[in-house]
């Protein structure tokens, strides 16, 4: 690792804003929550009220969606993204979604506060350059099997070119344990702050793959010492076109976020 490039991480401050709002992580949990996919402008209307109403401050919604499977549910794309700046402006919350394609930049541009790079794309140098290049803060994805200096690495591309208002989050990595999707690193929160000064998020969402462990895997994450969450949510999870068996319904995030609060 190049210590004195990781330097300039640690004097590095993430503020995101829009409007009125500001959010500061070095005194802000960040608590992005919403649907995996933007399937309609009612199910992204009414999930952003709920969960900003419950304490979230930024509101998820994919328009792009990298799947496994060709047949799989793609997202609404270029719709998808009017929807996101429709429901944004209207709920007044800030808002990330994810790019897959450098050609998108522009418009993921227009439409976030956040540009999320997601884990199918952590070494997509590319990509990685060219967000690196405009000013919005980038929420940084860990890889599939990426080991913590390869997801630092990746970092690194980002902040060469300029921009170093990153955000990294722990997703949970590939092992050989199948019972859940992923296995949550949580060990990865206090390397990534001690080794970068980055503000880290987790997402237990896609770390386990599984309704019921999203809330105990949130409070541990919390525990360890994490600047914040990024929980599925759904109004109507088994109706969800991607991500129902790990997207929490209403009810759920409404006790998660009280349980947060305690801690």
């Amino acid at each position: 690792m190049n210590n004195e490039f990781l330097d300039k991480f640690a004097r590095n401050d993430v503020v995101i804003k829009t409007g009125n709002i500001v959010i500061d992580m070095k005194k802000d949990k960040l608590i992005i929550a919403g649907p995996c996919a933007i399937e309609s402008y009612e199910q992204l209307l009414d999930t952003a009220l709920f969960v900003k109403k419950s304490g979230a401050n930024v509101l998820r919604g994919g328009a792009f969606k990298p799947r496994t499977y060709p047949e799989s549910f793609q997202g609404l794309g270029d719709e998808g993204l009017k929807i996101l700046k429709q429901v944004k402006q209207e709920v007044k919350i800030p808002v990330i979604t994810e790019i897959m394609d450098v050609r998108d930049l522009e418009k993921i541009i227009e439409a976030a506060d956040i540009i999320q790079i997601g884990s199918r794309n952590m070494q997509n140098f590319t990509l990685l350059k060219e967000v690196g290049n405009q000013e919005k803060p980038v929420l940084l994805k860990r890889g599939l099997s990426a080991t913590i200096k390869e997801w630092i690495g990746a970092a690194e591309y980002i902040a060469n070119e300029g921009n170093t208002k990153i955000i990294m989050c722990e997703r949970g990595i590939r092992t050989f344990s199948d019972y859940t999707r992923n296995t949550l690193d949580l060990s990865a929160v206090p390397i990534i702050k001690k080794e970068t000064g980055l503000p880290i998020v987790v997402d237990p969402s896609h770390s386990t793959g599984i309704r019921y462990l999203v809330k105990p895997m949130s409070l541990a994450a919390i525990a360890s010492g994490a600047d914040g969450l990024m929980i599925e949510v759904h109004p109507h999870p088994e109706e969800a076109l991607s991500d129902g068996t790990q997207s929490l319904n209403f009810e759920e995030f409404s006790t998660l976020m009280e349980s947060i609060q305690k801690i």
